[in-house]
């Protein structure tokens, strides 16, 4: 039988001639055909309209690097899955002080929470701030550690200290974790229905385009953010047994809320 030997297609060929290949232990470029960022810029991009046009450096170099945000995803994610795991365990074996991985994993779940959300609904704004992790002072910090310790300290200790019986404690942490899924449900779901007409950063001016929303939770609770988050703190201080934080909880958390709300409505008027 007679073989035939196919040779490459022209149009094929002058097409991969067209990239730079990049040989093995060769310096990084900016792109995985090895292009140089002066080759990228004269790529052209095709748009609806099926025309180009080519790119700038300064573009290229403007555009703000992904890392940050993957960095904080994956340790959220790590810190989560981890806690959530050593929760299970000590679950498992009775042990009371697994009430201190669940609250990291709460509170890895809730700083995820807080970013996603902004991303699928106000990308704009999907920045590294959104994560909320240093955002908020320090008191915001120091009171989630407060926090840890008191647990750690109460249920390590003290395990057998009750102030109620078994039945009774088992309807005040459900109570506890009611009061969290509540609380984060209604914050997640005021900031998608806002939208770009949400910001974690109270601002002082009416921004351009920024509407008023009025329907959906928001015709229920004026500030259904605050709201949640209020009802999901004090509900972790009960998931952990905690008793001072509890309460430095429900005075500096309504404090804080009030401050700023009193702040937005003195100012609302003008804008």
């Amino acid at each position: 039988m007679a073989s035939t030997t196919s040779s490459s297609s022209p149009d094929i060929d002058s097409t991969f001639s067209s990239f730079t290949q990049r040989a093995p232990f060769s310096p990084p470029t900016d792109h995985a055909n090895g292009q140089t960022p002066e080759e990228l810029a004269s790529l052209p991009i095709a748009n609806g309209n099926s025309s180009s046009q080519p790119i700038d450096n300064e573009t290229l170099s403007s555009t703000p690097s992904p890392a940050p945000l993957t960095l904080r995803s994956f340790l959220l994610g790590l810190t989560l899955g981890f806690a959530t795991l050593l929760t299970l365990v000590l679950a498992y074996q009775s042990n009371p002080l697994w009430r201190l991985p669940f609250f990291l994993s709460s509170l890895s779940l809730f700083h995820y929470f807080e970013y996603q959300t902004t991303a699928l609904f106000n990308p704009t704004a999907a920045t590294v701030s959104a994560f909320l992790l240093s955002q908020n002072g320090r008191a915001y910090n120091i009171a989630h550690t407060l926090a840890f310790f008191e647990c750690a300290i109460r249920w390590h200790f003290y395990p057998e200290v009750h102030m109620a019986s078994a039945t009774l404690q088992a309807v005040y942490m459900g109570l506890g974790f009611m009061m969290m899924v509540l609380g984060q449900g209604v914050r997640t779901a005021a900031m998608a229905q806002a939208g770009a007409n949400f910001s974690h950063i109270m601002r002082m001016k009416k921004k351009s385009g920024h509407v008023l929303v009025i329907d959906g939770v928001y015709k229920w609770l004026r500030h259904p953010s605050y709201f949640g988050f209020f009802w999901w703190g004090l509900g972790s201080q009960i998931v952990l047994g905690n008793g001072v934080c509890l309460l430095g909880y429900v005075v500096v958390l309504w404090r804080f809320f009030r401050l700023r709300i009193e702040s937005r409505c003195s100012r609302w008027p003008t804008l």
